[in-house]
């Protein structure tokens, strides 16, 4: 039978592509026929939402009719972030959840987030690849006999009572606070969360706009923060906040503009909530900054290393029972928010720490934020395994682990080299104790990855 899908739309934790060449209503149909067995053979409720881009509405329309095909019944909440419909599969008791969004992609992609009951993530191996390869061979799971209902319900208000439960509101002092909602759906929640908080919001592009005229909704990029920083200069804001396109992550700068890397909120929210949950285990994943575990140790923690990925960390957690894990990528995930990630909830915790230090939010990262890291820079290369080999033999005199990748640790610099999920290509982050450190074995480091192997002539 002919593929109802180009297979390469499905990633390691997603499905995502340009809409509609790669990813239209019909596939959208498709994969609601099939999420619905995917998730338990009995009645099921699955609620749905979606972020504001333009295809956002007929896609999740479309995947709603397949899974009601099948038999569901299913909860449609509207545009919402992405920790929205978490809180909403968890929350309400839903057997499923589907989040219609491209994240940080531009305009012209969408896609969609899995989960299972209680927010458990679904990903290629745990469940992505039979949708995959059930519209590859064009054989849909067959229409249920009684026709699953259609429902909507409102779940903001809810959701901004469920996040500022992980704080004492009490506490959270009258800053001034300017948000880049990237014309994302923080524009939409953020008015939800801060109607109960005495702080002065400053909005940035709070419009929702899924094409994105104003930058993209990527604030890992530091050009996407170039218009946070000039308001927070110009207004005098105590600090600012960017979030991506669905919400679900979210990026700090401090009251002079300078940008708050994910490392240093993780450790930010690791202190909070060992203050709430002393003597607890705190995952952080291998790209964060040595002044992460340092922290966790010192405030009575206990430090958790993780490879990197939503899915992996959230099991890592559910197994350990881990109150928080941050990643550098701006994602953190709370054990009392069904594992799942929220950029809210962490910003709102670190609210609540700088409100009680009483001092300027750089004074309060200033000594947690004491080294100096490359980010994350991507090479292609022809083969990922050999040149993994390559690094690890030219580095042999260092301490080596391969949790995630390679990491080579000396004591005064470290970095990681992984391969990316999807592309042939290799993922480097330096860190040093000092700028020259740093510099000097990142281009080490790269000048290695990007060494082409020596030419053979064919036999």
């Amino acid at each position: 039978m002919r593929s109802l899908v180009e297979p390469t739309i499905f990633k390691s934790y997603d499905v995502r592509g340009v809409y509609p060449s790669e990813l239209n209503e019909d596939v959208a149909y498709a994969i609601g026929r099939c999420f619905v067995p995917l998730i338990g053979s009995g009645p099921s409720t699955v609620v749905v939402g979606r972020d504001m881009r333009p295809s956002g509405r007929s896609i999740g329309d479309a995947f709603a009719r397949g899974a009601c095909d099948a038999g569901a019944d299913v909860v449609d909440i509207g545009m919402a972030s992405t920790d929205a419909l978490y809180f909403a599969v968890g929350k309400f008791g839903y057997d499923g959840g589907v989040m219609i969004t491209a994240s940080h992609n531009p305009a012209q992609y969408n896609g969609l987030k899995f989960t299972r009951s209680l927010a458990q993530p679904i990903s290629l191996d745990t469940g992505l690849a039979t949708i995959r390869d059930a519209l590859v061979s064009g054989t849909l799971p067959p229409k249920a006999a009684t026709r699953g209902n259609l429902s909507r319900r409102d779940v903001l208000d809810d959701f901004a009572e469920h996040c500022l439960s992980f704080v004492d509101r009490s506490r959270i002092e009258p800053l001034r606070i300017a948000v880049d909602a990237g014309t994302g759906m923080a524009g939409e929640t953020i008015p939800h969360v801060f109607k109960f908080l005495p702080c002065e919001i400053v909005p940035l592009y709070f419009e929702l706009d899924g094409n994105f005229p104003n930058h993209p909704a990527s604030p890992i990029e530091p050009e996407n923060m170039i218009d946070l920083q000039a308001e927070v200069r110009k207004r005098g804001c105590d600090l600012g906040v960017a979030f991506d396109g669905d919400a679900d992550r979210m990026f700090i700068v401090d009251e002079k503009a300078a940008i708050v890397d994910g490392s240093t909120v993780t450790a930010l929210v690791a202190r909070n909530m060992l203050e709430k949950h002393p003597g607890a285990k705190i995952l952080y994943n291998v790209i964060c900054s040595r002044s992460v575990p340092e922290l966790i140790a010192k405030a009575g923690g206990v430090p958790v290393r993780s490879r990197v990925g939503h899915s992996i960390i959230k099991a890592a957690m559910r197994e350990q029972d881990i109150v928080f894990g941050g990643e550098h990528s701006g994602h953190f995930y709370f054990r009392d928010n069904w594992y799942a990630d929220s950029g809210m909830i962490a910003f709102l915790l670190c609210l609540e720490l700088f409100s009680a230090a009483a001092r300027p939010v750089s004074d309060v990262i200033a000594p947690i934020d004491s080294r100096f890291r490359s980010g994350e820079i991507n090479s292609q290369v022809p083969d990922v395994t050999a040149k993994l080999r390559e690094i690890e033999k030219h580095y042999a005199g260092a301490a080596i682990d391969r949790l995630d990748g390679v990491t080579i640790s000396f004591p005064n610099w470290w970095m990681n080299v992984r391969a990316s999920n999807t592309e042939p290509l290799l993922r480097l982050n330096v860190e040093g104790d000092t700028q020259a450190l740093m510099e000097q074995h990142r281009d080490e480091a790269l000048a290695l990855i990007r060494r082409m192997p020596p030419f053979r002539c064919p036999d």
